[in-house]
């Protein structure tokens, strides 16, 4: 099963598989990582509101000398901008210094308020209500809008009442979280999905797994290779490992194909561990629908 190259989108656009993640990249070295990426052969980078550092990988796809139009860009409403929509896709596109976004997410569907505090008076259905009308009245500023870390039964709710399929779920995936419900639901509805955390963590035990090593001893490259080839060959799946240090983001990008037997062997790893790294309670809302959090 080859991974993919391109992942298209329910808008008719291609997204490159490979991206490269920038949560917990500092300013000062997030600037230099999407540069050098950049320059490296990626097209696709991935940011947030959340991960303060917009106006830095907006200096880096600058500094890189690729058109803009060459790069797949993806940042995410925050969580306490669930309110002002509209303000939030402004402030985004200033401090990014970019004329659209080619995907915006709902970062969780947990609105908060500015001091960090969950906003139970507020509804992120009507969030998305409103980021489709954003999006439908501003083509030329974003491409698509999407989800992330929605669980089933919440992208369930939202389809109920959706105007607009979102483009994407970009949520946690890796061999201790697969996520397979979540994948088969937004496959049925033609939602893409990113996944992000393809190691597990940093410092993941995933990287010494038996299973992972024996697999990568097989193809010659490093663990980390086959964590993120595993979700490049996975239909649908794009995926976007972070790192500032730049032979490693070279090193990322090496995807190899897959056997459906590797594929199914690093698949039985979450039999044995499961592991969700990015639990949702900081946000005061609860398991947010997470069956393995119930």
């Amino acid at each position: 099963m080859p991974a993919s190259k391109t992942v298209k989108l329910n808008t008719g656009a291609e997204m490159p598989t490979l991206g490269l993640g920038t949560w917990k990249s500092q300013p000062g070295a997030v600037e230099k990582a999407v540069a050098h990426a950049l320059k490296n052969g990626y097209r696709h980078i991935d940011t947030a509101t959340a991960y303060a550092n917009e106006k830095e990988v907006g200096l880096g796809i600058k500094e890189s000398g690729v058109p803009r139009e060459q790069i797949f860009l993806t940042t995410k409403l925050n969580n306490s901008d669930q309110r002002d929509v509209e303000g939030a896709l402004k402030r985004s596109l200033e401090a990014l210094d970019t004329p659209y976004l080619d995907l915006w997410l709902m970062h969780w569907p947990c609105p908060m308020t500015k001091d960090g505090k969950a906003d139970k008076e507020y509804d992120w259905l009507d969030t998305w209500k409103e980021m489709e009308r954003v999006y439908k009245a501003n083509p030329d500023k974003v491409k698509a809008i999407g989800v992330s870390n929605f669980s089933v039964s919440y992208l369930r709710r939202l389809l109920e009442h959706a105007t607009v399929v979102p483009a994407v779920n970009q949520i946690e995936l890796h061999p201790a979280c697969m996520q397979e419900d979540i994948v088969e639901e937004c496959k049925k509805h033609g939602i893409a999905l990113t996944a992000y955390s393809p190691l597990g963590s940093d410092a993941s035990p995933l990287l010494t797994n038996p299973i992972v090593e024996k697999i990568a001893k097989k193809y010659d490259v490093s663990p980390a290779n086959i964590l993120i080839s595993l979700q490049a060959n996975r239909p649908q799946v794009t995926v976007i490992p972070k790192s500032v240090t730049p032979t490693r983001i070279d090193q990322n990008a090496k995807i190899v194909d897959l056997t459906e037997e590797d594929v199914k062997e690093l698949s039985s790893i979450e039999k044995e561990t499961h592991i969700r790294v990015c639990k949702p309670y900081w946000t005061g809302w609860g398991n947010i629908g997470f069956p393995d959090l119930e």
